[in-house]
């Protein structure tokens, strides 16, 4: 016997993973959650599991990573290539076609590093920035003590 998967209404999605449901609606808009939720005519929109963690990833990386919407959409095209790929490694293939997935795959996954290591760099220059003017406000208050007493 077969379990049906549960679905999820708008509002009970935008609570498990703490956005609005206005943003769900928009993430959906710009092609971020893949395919359209199943729903009738007038009826309520329905997420699977999938779409549940799928956003949850998504919303993840963007506050992660600091990500516009455009940066949020290149990653999300990225992940989706990549789920291709893996459903064709699940699919057993032969070692000529495990081969071109894996050489499909590493420049997917050098992009999205890519994209971490440049927020990192501007994480570590804003960082420095900080020290510095920490470092800055001390030695004045050094100063203005000295000059104090």
């Amino acid at each position: 016997m077969e379990l049906e998967e549960r679905n999820y209404r708008i509002g009970e999605v935008a609570e498990r993973v703490g956005v609005t449901t206005r943003t769900i609606r928009y993430y959906e808009e710009l092609g971020l959650l893949g395919r359209a939720p199943s729903r009738t005519k007038g009826a309520h929109r329905l997420y699977r599991e999938a779409d549940v963690t799928r956003l949850r990833e998504l919303v993840r990386l963007r506050d992660l990573l600091g990500l516009s919407l455009e940066e949020l959409l290149a990653l999300a095209e990225v992940e989706e290539a990549r789920e291709v790929l893996r459903g064709q490694w699940d699919d057993d293939p032969s070692d000529a076609e495990r081969r071109r997935i894996v050489s499909e795959a590493i420049p997917l996954v050098e992009h999205q590093l890519e994209l971490v290591r440049t927020r990192q760099q501007r994480l570590v220059e804003f960082s420095n920035e900080l020290s510095a003017k920490l470092d800055s406000l001390r030695k004045r208050q050094r100063e203005l003590k000295r000059g104090g007493t």
